[in-house]
């Protein structure tokens, strides 16, 4: 069904394919179809992308929306072109990446093809080809034998080991951020190895966001900063980057709990095809007449800050 004249978010997004040469419509209301250039249909889930708008002004819908299309057409129109294999059929594993795309960015029919998997709610890690003079998503049909563990191990480990990359420790309103980043798009793979930069006890863990391909931003959970207050604090600061900036991935906010993964040895927890654990977490702050009121937003944001509240006694 299209949306009606009380859909607004759902009209800003369909006007904003429109915009752009695409007809489009909702299926149901956490779904867009695109019609693309060559007749094929295809479609993403948008219910965390519709929970996102919905938090904005109305006046800000229109350049949300746009944002969304730009990265969806893009995504949908670039149906990867096989990476092609060695003499011997061998994959040159050296050459493989890991990047980070939104869950709405890759519809089924591409996940189904794609060396990808889920890194957290609305997170996907895809393993890609880094060519010189390109990035192409890797085929599984391309794989050659390598396991899809191994493959994500190896790019991974490339991506790395192999790519620069600087910590720099920034203050926002007296809360400690610090970020890991580059001029590439392969620096979400350092959330795998976060132990390197945070070797000692996380009793409560640390809320981590990943607003562009060239940041990963992680905030250390202590008792000197109140917890509430870190958390809209780092919110803000990844929406505003994710708001920007250039291909943005997500303004989302994660509760990193170190465990199991953590506890395993870094070459066997990267080619082990496990992940982090990693929880959306978030606040809601709305003006009200007795001021401002801060809501938290999912069950693991109230499990955090109960049992963050609770260890301070």
């Amino acid at each position: 069904m299209n949306p009606n004249s009380h859909d607004i978010i759902g009209m800003a997004l369909i006007d904003a394919f429109a915009q752009r040469g695409y007809q489009a419509e909702l299926p149901d209301p956490d779904t867009v179809a695109v019609t693309l250039k060559d007749g094929a249909r295809v479609q993403a889930g948008i219910a965390e992308w519709r929970a996102h708008a919905g938090r904005n002004p109305r006046s800000a819908l229109p350049g949300i929306a746009a944002q969304y299309a730009d990265q969806a057409v893009q995504a949908f129109e670039r149906q990867p072109a096989p990476a092609p294999a060695p003499a011997g059929g061998r994959l040159d594993t050296a050459s493989l990446r890991v990047r980070l795309y939104p869950e709405n960015a890759l519809d089924e029919r591409m996940r189904a093809a794609l060396v990808t998997r889920p890194l957290a709610p609305g997170l996907l890690q895809t393993v890609v080809v880094d060519h010189p003079d390109s990035i192409v998503p890797l085929n599984r049909v391309d794989l050659g034998g390598l396991a899809e563990n191994e493959a994500f191990g190896h790019a991974l480990t490339q991506s790395i080991e192999r790519e620069p990359h600087y910590v720099q420790a920034t203050d926002v309103q007296g809360i400690k951020i610090a970020n890991i980043g580059e001029q590439h798009r392969y620096i979400g793979a350092h959330v795998q190895v976060l132990r390197r930069y945070f070797p000692g006890q996380l009793p409560f863990g640390a809320l981590v966001a990943f607003p562009l391909p060239e940041y990963v931003m992680v905030h250390e959970i202590g008792t000197e900063q109140h917890l509430v207050i870190a958390l809209k604090t780092v919110q803000e600061v990844a929406a505003r980057l994710a708001g920007t900036g250039e291909r943005p991935i997500s303004p989302q906010v994660y509760w990193w709990r170190p465990g199991g993964y953590e506890a395993m040895a870094e070459r066997d927890a990267l080619y082990g095809g496990r992940v982090p654990d990693l929880r959306p977490v978030g606040v809601q702050v709305e003006q009200g007449e007795e001021g401002l009121k801060v809501g938290l937003v999912g069950d693991d944001t109230a499990l955090l800050v109960q049992g963050w509240e609770a260890a301070r006694g």
